[in-house]
């Protein structure tokens, strides 16, 4: 209910520029631009050290100034439209890992049902879906399933070095009920607004794996710019 609101307060509320500031405007010309990373596109991150297992991600833009405000204004502030821009970002993402030509699955990482709650809506669900709508306008065979879900709590991460992340999400995904089903036969490709150390993709990809799904790869919105110059094969 709380996200309702949220969606109903930016139709009637002026608002400024969730990147910069600049008033009267949601997202101004200069930050689409730099969630485009200056027209240069997504490219393929890879944290260091790598964790075991991660599989290949690609990043549609560095988290930093614009980048990062939009995100977290998107995240933690409710601005539910922005999800529509930082779909079309992961979209690119989605497009740099492929998945074989054929359909492809998203499965978005879970946010704790806490934050969910908190929030008013699941981030990372919403900017999945939005750019499965983009990639589908493209002719692309794209579908989001809810495919993981956590099965205990986790601290929040921020501040843990990346030894102690995957300590922190060791065994904290499952995936839930029927799903299993729907993971087998297609790839699968991991989406999250983030990436850091890469603990939380690997985690993920394990669980996707041991339930008998195929992990294509994996796309989010931004990375860390020290991630970025990894672009070979």
């Amino acid at each position: 209910m709380r996200g309702v609101w949220r969606e109903l307060a930016d139709l009637v509320l002026p608002v400024d520029c969730a990147g910069c500031g600049q008033p009267r405007t949601e997202l101004c010309a200069a930050c689409h631009r730099a969630l485009w990373r200056g027209g240069r596109g997504a490219a393929r991150v890879r944290p260091r050290p790598v964790p075991a297992g991660l599989p290949r991600v690609w990043a549609g833009a560095p988290y930093a100034d614009e980048v990062r405000a939009v995100l977290l204004a998107h995240k933690e502030r409710g601005a539910l439209r922005l999800a529509a821009p930082l779909g079309a970002v992961l979209a690119g993402a989605v497009r740099g890992v492929g998945g074989g030509g054929g359909p492809l699955l998203l499965v978005p990482v879970p946010s704790a049902r806490r934050a969910v709650a908190g929030r008013g809506h699941d981030p990372v669900r919403r900017i999945a879906l939005a750019a499965s709508a983009e990639l589908r306008r493209r002719g692309l065979a794209v579908r989001v399933l809810a495919g993981l879900r956590q099965r205990r709590a986790v601290v929040d991460q921020a501040g843990l070095d990346a030894r102690q992340r995957l300590v922190n999400v060791a065994g904290a995904l499952e995936v839930p009920g029927a799903a299993g089903r729907l993971l087998t036969g297609v790839p699968v490709l991991l989406v999250d607004d983030l990436v850091t150390t890469g603990a939380t993709l690997a985690e993920a990809a394990r669980t996707v794996r041991a339930a008998g799904g195929r992990v294509a790869g994996a796309a989010v919105v931004a990375a860390p710019g020290s991630s970025f110059p990894f672009n070979s094969a």
